[in-house]
């Protein structure tokens, strides 16, 4: 079984740090990326001097933010995603727009989507009250992507550290980069390898669409009139698309409605989201693709009837995805504000 979820609510604050699980190092290969190679003083132990309480504030940080909203975990490891996606872990995805650049945030697969900008400013606020200028929006990012998953009852990591903040951010390279729940599989494989992450990297992360939401827009066409077929996706399980039609009607006012990922286990962290596409009901296309093809296909079947091994992969494959394009040394800098450079 996957590991149990605590009920935060009912803890007195000061067990919250003692009963979380602890993070156990793990083995990692530096994954450069498309922005060179990765300084020798990026690892573990980066802030253990300079703020030994990183850890700990993040993890309150996203702690208060859930217990009040349970979407929020999905909410910042998608766009822990999204900033990792486009150009490296560079805290990109938290500019602000301004006179020099258009920025990540309003690019068409972030615009009224990506959210919790204001838990990672408030952790940020706080991080700087314990440790000034010292710790990156991208480490914090990285840090609570990881703590939404144990809060939502999924695996634990160690996070290497030392990561910096970029100058700049590209709405085009937002637009070109980030995988489309529209593409084709073939697609989606190219861009995770453009990254430097495979095949397994992808049926991996994929997972991650255990908890949270999509709005209908990003899977209606499955319901109406798949291919201009007039009919729902084939590959659809039928009562799925009858009560996803109830969802989201055949009206643009429906676009915006909400559908959970993994309509078994909504807030759990755990691996239905592949029991799901072996029952042919993944609710996104690019999800259920994965059954479409043998290789995929057989690791889908591989991650439904383990639970241990997803936890295990997933964990592993965070930590390659969070090493992609870093920043370090006198890369970039460490933002006063996520929201605009120094």
């Amino acid at each position: 079984m996957a590991p149990t979820l605590f009920t935060y609510s009912s803890i007195p604050f000061f067990l919250i740090f003692t009963l979380l699980p602890s993070v156990t190092p793990m083995p990692y290969r530096p994954n450069p990326g498309p922005a060179g190679p990765i300084d020798c003083s990026y690892g573990y132990n980066f802030y253990d001097r300079s703020c030994p309480r990183l850890q700990m504030i993040v993890r309150y940080g996203v702690w208060a933010a859930y217990r009040n909203d349970t979407r929020i975990a999905a909410s910042l490891l998608r766009m822990h995603f999204h900033d990792c996606f486009v150009n490296g872990c560079d805290a990109s995805i938290l500019l602000d727009d301004t006179l020099d650049f258009k920025g990540e945030k309003n690019a068409l697969p972030n615009r009224n989507s990506v959210r919790g900008f204001n838990v990672i400013d408030n952790i940020k606020a706080d991080v700087e009250r314990a440790c000034p200028s010292t710790v990156s929006c991208a480490d914090i990012l990285a840090l609570a992507a990881r703590e939404s998953v144990v809060l939502s009852g999924g695996p634990s990591w160690a996070v290497p550290l030392g990561r910096r903040d970029s100058l700049t951010a590209s709405d085009q390279a937002a637009n070109e980069q980030l995988p489309s729940p529209f593409e084709p599989l073939e697609n989606i494989t190219a861009k995770f390898a453009s990254k430097g992450l495979d095949a397994r990297d992808v049926v991996v992360l994929s997972g991650a669409h255990t908890i949270g939401f999509a709005q209908c827009f990003t899977f209606k066409r499955r319901l109406f009139d798949f291919k201009g077929s007039g009919k729902p996706d084939p590959t659809l399980d039928a009562s799925a698309a009858t009560s996803l039609q109830g969802t989201c009607p055949n009206k643009d006012s429906s676009n915006s409605n909400l559908a959970p990922l993994d309509s078994t286990t909504i807030n759990q962290f755990d691996n239905a989201f592949y029991t799901n596409l072996v029952n042919n009901t993944g609710l996104l296309e690019s999800d259920q693709a994965l059954m479409g093809d043998p290789n995929t296909a057989a690791m889908v079947a591989s991650y439904s009837a383990n639970p241990y091994l997803f936890s295990r992969d997933f964990a592993a494959s965070m930590v390659k995805l969070g090493n992609v394009g870093v920043l370090t040394g006198n890369n970039g800098q460490i933002r006063n504000k996520c929201g605009a450079v120094n």
